[in-house]
């Protein structure tokens, strides 16, 4: 299916998946702060959770989309096409897939260590790590990902 942003070649996968993370890095930044600065536990685990239900249901689609539909396509009338497009999708799936299961390992152990109602405990620490890692990740997967479809789809 054709994607709705008017200025790329991109299908509608695509584009939903390339403003997706338009919307998710505000969010996670939102829900770092709230924990970070204002304690508020609960609803920080209620955004990370419904943050990674969502990516993972937007991720899927886009998953299914491009292995049905491809997208090389797309990309051919690109002038990166025969030259940096592969290395930059090459890293940008290296930040994608290590972040992916960075953020399973983090929500996981989050919701196994971490009592009802959410509130600090001998885990926290770890965690901080683990997620400080797995944001700055997604920071990168987003970047990679809006490099890659610039050049692959508007260029």
């Amino acid at each position: 299916m054709p994607g709705f942003l008017p200025f790329s070649r991109a299908s509608f996968m695509m584009d939903v998946i390339a403003l997706a993370m338009f919307a998710v890095i505000p969010v996670m930044a939102w829900s770092i702060y709230i924990v970070k600065y204002r304690g508020q536990y609960a609803l920080h685990r209620k955004a990370q959770l419904s943050l990674g239900g969502l990516l993972l249901a937007t991720v899927t689609l886009f998953e299914v989309d491009v292995r049905l539909h491809g997208w090389r396509q797309n990309a051919e009338a690109s002038p990166y096409y025969t030259t940096w497009l592969n290395p930059v999708l090459y890293v940008h799936l290296a930040f994608a897939i290590s972040t992916t299961l960075l953020w399973i390992y983090t929500i996981v152990t989050a919701v196994r260590r971490f009592a009802r109602p959410a509130a600090p405990g001998p885990y926290s620490a770890q965690h901080k790590r683990v997620a400080k890692a797995a944001a700055l990740g997604m920071c990168l997967t987003a970047v990679t990902g809006w490099i890659f479809y610039w050049m692959a789809f508007v260029a």
